[in-house]
């Protein structure tokens, strides 16, 4: 096991003003720090989902952990082969490697805390995003990106299966 020691001297301090947003409802990411402001320690984002939206596909990081902490609401999370429903106050780490995916759950809001680490700068890639939310870039330009920004898509039945059941179903 490698120690990482990240290269920052100063605290990171990011005003909930001042972050910027990318998006819109049902979806949007107010990014909060990238790696190069932590030294390589970490990058982070508050992902905000309404009415059962879509965060993220299924897909993997080689090199990061990836870390999601509900601070309202109840979400849908794929860890492997599991879907998780996390609620208000529950964390879920998903380490390097392993297929994970994430949304608001079928008729309800999340409000998320992502945290990946060690830090990958990806600011640039929500950004990405918002040009093809917005048909300015085609969707299949995220495969020129993967390596860039370790985010590599994947496939899972298994979360496909939970995304198209209904309340109550």
């Amino acid at each position: 096991m490698s120690l990482f020691v990240p290269d920052f001297a100063d605290s990171v301090i990011v005003r909930y003003a001042d972050a910027e947003v990318v998006g819109r409802a049902p979806t949007t990411v107010r990014l909060l720090a990238d790696a190069s402001a932590t030294g390589g320690a970490l990058s982070t984002q508050r992902v905000t989902l309404t009415d059962g939206a879509d965060g993220a596909k299924p897909h993997h990081h080689a090199n990061s952990a990836e870390l999601f902490y509900l601070l309202d609401g109840t979400a849908q999370l794929l860890s492997g082969d599991q879907v998780v429903t996390a609620e208000r106050g529950d964390l879920v780490i998903v380490p390097p490697g392993l297929a994970h995916a994430f949304a608001a759950a079928p008729g309800h809001n999340a409000d998320i805390l992502i945290v990946i680490t060690p830090g990958v700068d990806r600011f640039e890639y929500f950004r990405h995003l918002e040009r093809i939310a917005y048909g300015k870039q085609p969707p299949e330009s995220l495969l020129d990106v993967q390596e860039l920004y370790d985010t590599y898509f994947r496939t899972s039945s298994g979360w496909e299966q939970a995304r198209a059941q209904r309340p109550g179903e």
